[in-house]
């Protein structure tokens, strides 16, 4: 009798201490058109001392809106993870106009801090990844509601969907090249010509340290509006999808791993829908650095 009681409080204090860390919030105040909608949350960003890398409708469509945004704190801390850390260094807010409201919202940065950095990560740096959740959470406001699903917070560093699916250490390699300043060059030049069906959204550099990200909107018939159509578009706030050039690699994260990450909710069947989506994702990126 006393094992089984201790049993159950070993139990109840693992589920005690356990939390599920939502993926997204949205503000519960709508705004009225996009077009407005943006205006306002774009002085908000650069208010709060934000700046602003990029913005796009994914899918095209003039009802979705998706702006990236990002500091020197911000960058400078991913540095200390060197494993693609960079990745975690842009958030992104999305609009969405329905019946001329729009409703603002927002990746949980510290969803994607965890999710990126968490395994690496020292208590006092977790916490510090917990104070910049909160101050870009701000932007969108105080009065916030989760949605998009979530994940247990001694998970979600080590995530991946199912078994013998990959993890945020297994990235795609999509090029090598001779010397970082190829590698920029290839990829820019690329972009430019819309390889893969392909727009640059963003480009986020670190100077002297021979890393930048591209954010990539992915258009076409096998893109964005493919996937988003199976999958739903409430999580929009995950795109656009990364290239990250470190050094002589480009790399990106695998795409069983990302959608899933962004899309917790995901059921086996929904999955099964896009089976052929990181394929194609890869297949695209690949055109912008090869």
């Amino acid at each position: 009798m006393k094992n089984l009681i201790s049993v159950l409080i070993i139990l109840f204090s693992i589920s005690a201490s356990a939390k599920d860390i939502p993926a997204y919030f949205k503000s519960n105040k709508t705004l009225g058109s996009i077009a407005d909608a943006t205006s306002i949350i774009k002085s908000d960003i650069k208010t709060a001392g934000y700046t602003i890398l990029g913005e796009y409708s994914p899918s095209g469509k003039n009802s979705n809106s998706v702006i990236v945004f990002t500091n020197n704190e911000i960058k400078l801390f991913s540095e200390n993870f060197k494993d693609r850390g960079a990745l975690g260094a842009a958030l992104k807010i999305s609009l969405t106009e329905k019946n001329g409201k729009t409703t603002v919202s927002m990746i949980n940065p510290y969803y994607m801090f965890k999710a990126y950095w968490g395994k690496k990560a020292s208590e006092a740096q977790v916490a510090k990844m917990k104070e910049l959740s909160n101050k870009a959470l701000k932007v969108i406001g105080s009065d916030l509601t989760e949605f998009g699903g979530a994940i247990d917070e001694d998970d979600i560093a080590e995530y991946h969907y199912k078994m013998m699916m990959p993890y945020f250490t297994d990235p795609v390699e999509l090029a090598d090249y001779s010397s970082f300043s190829e590698g920029v060059k290839k990829i820019d030049s690329n972009l430019k010509l819309g390889k893969g069906n392909t727009k640059l959204v963003y480009k986020l550099e670190f100077p002297n340290k021979d890393i930048v990200v591209y954010g990539v909107a992915l258009t076409g018939e096998k893109g964005e509006s493919n996937f988003l159509s199976k999958i739903g578009e409430e999580n929009i706030a995950a795109l656009p999808y990364e290239i990250i050039l470190q050094g002589k690699e480009a790399t990106m994260l695998h795409g069983k791993y990302r959608l899933a990450l962004y899309w917790p909710t995901l059921t086996m069947g929904q999955f099964m829908k896009i089976m052929s989506t990181p394929g194609d994702i890869e297949d695209a990126l690949e055109a912008v650095c090869e």
